[in-house]
């Protein structure tokens, strides 16, 4: 199981995507361009001493992650996703993409997608937070699989 950040506006969130892999020892890749500077303090101040816990890959661009990505299933995330969080039966390989915050993911990142997936959330909500939803789907995806603990 890896996580993935496509060209993510917040470093705050890079932060805790960071302190997420590290205390669940999985992978962290970062689709560039960032709405940031990846020295921002923000970003730092967010994954606190978590950084050498964690193993994060930088890529410079889609087209490079697509080049670069390990084998698994690429599982998007999306409030336009097809199957609800719930129903979605997730495998030990798969990498969790989440879109850019101020925008989500743009069509060619659904296209190339094996699956788009929902976290349901009340009728008047939105959205959840990019860390929040990591959070909560990579906990699930590896519960799943057994990767917890």
């Amino acid at each position: 199981m890896r996580l993935a950040l496509f060209q993510p506006d917040i470093p705050q969130n890079v932060g805790a995507c960071i302190r997420l892999s590290a205390c669940f020892g999985v992978d962290l890749h970062v689709i560039e361009p960032t709405g940031f500077r990846f020295d921002d303090r923000a970003m730092k101040r967010a994954a606190l001493d978590y950084g050498p816990l964690s193993h994060m890959t930088r890529h410079a661009d889609w087209e490079a992650f697509q080049t670069d990505r390990p084998a698994g299933r690429l599982v998007l995330f999306t409030t336009r996703g097809a199957t609800p969080l719930t129903d979605f039966v997730f495998q030990p390989d798969d990498v969790l993409l989440f879109g850019k915050e101020s925008a989500g993911a743009p069509d060619y990142v659904h296209a190339a997608a094996d699956a788009r997936v929902v976290v349901p959330l009340r009728p008047q909500a939105r959205s959840l937070n990019l860390s929040v939803t990591a959070g909560i789907a990579l906990w699930e995806g590896l519960r799943q699989t057994g990767g917890i603990g």
